[in-house]
């Protein structure tokens, strides 16, 4: 016979179960290709019971996006404490990581993703969204000897995603684009990137 209730604490355990296999399948095979129907089998749950937690996928995308953040947080404290590594070697390695994360186990959002997640979110979550993206950002510029000035964050925010969402967007959002040249665009924009960032933290040096 199924059980019919649950106890805060199991709910709160199949909750995060969801979130945990939900973030797992999509970094293996990304977002898009990930449905509901996948994670909720996976923990053994029915779909009905699904949706009493998460009304959306978009909602459960969200959750396992901030299950990611202190994970990516941690790979790139180990690239920065890799001693076979120079700085700029580990940057760059980051962000190439994180432009590939299907090959490296890292969920990036397209940007219909993006503009559909969003399209749903409510103004206090959306709110959420962007403060915990900001503050993820300020810790990796830390973790990278740069200081996390508000300007600065903004900036390292806006090139990275800049350059993750082209790499996802060529060819079928932006055909016009040449997809031959995908790679190469994305090490061009990435090099520049590290430029950057490397003049912000021989600023910091200099004034210390």
């Amino acid at each position: 016979m199924p059980k019919v209730a649950y106890s805060e604490q199991e709910r709160e355990h199949i909750r995060a179960s969801l979130i945990a296999t939900g973030l797992a399948l999509m970094s293996q095979q990304g977002i898009q290709h990930t449905t509901v129907e996948q994670i909720y089998k996976e923990v053994g749950i029915s779909r009905t019971f699904f949706y009493s937690f998460f009304p959306t996928k978009e909602e459960l995308i969200v959750e396992a996006l901030y299950l990611q953040q202190p994970k990516i947080l941690a790979y790139a404290h180990k690239l920065m404490d890799d001693p076979d590594l120079s700085w700029r070697q580990g940057v760059e390695t980051f962000l190439f990581s994180c432009c590939y994360g299907e090959k490296n186990g890292i969920a990036v959002l397209t940007i219909e993703q993006q503009q559909q997640i969003f399209g749903r979110l409510s103004q206090k979550n959306r709110r959420i969204f962007r403060e915990k993206q900001f503050r993820l950002f300020s810790q990796i510029l830390e973790c990278f000897g740069i200081r996390p000035e508000r300007e600065r964050i903004s900036l390292f925010i806006n090139l990275s995603l800049a350059v993750m969402t082209l790499r996802r967007a060529i060819p079928h959002t932006l055909p016009m684009l040449i997809p031959e040249a995908v790679d190469e665009t994305v090490s061009f924009q990435i090099r520049s990137i590290v430029d950057f960032l490397e003049g912000l933290r021989n600023t910091d040096l200099s004034e210390q």
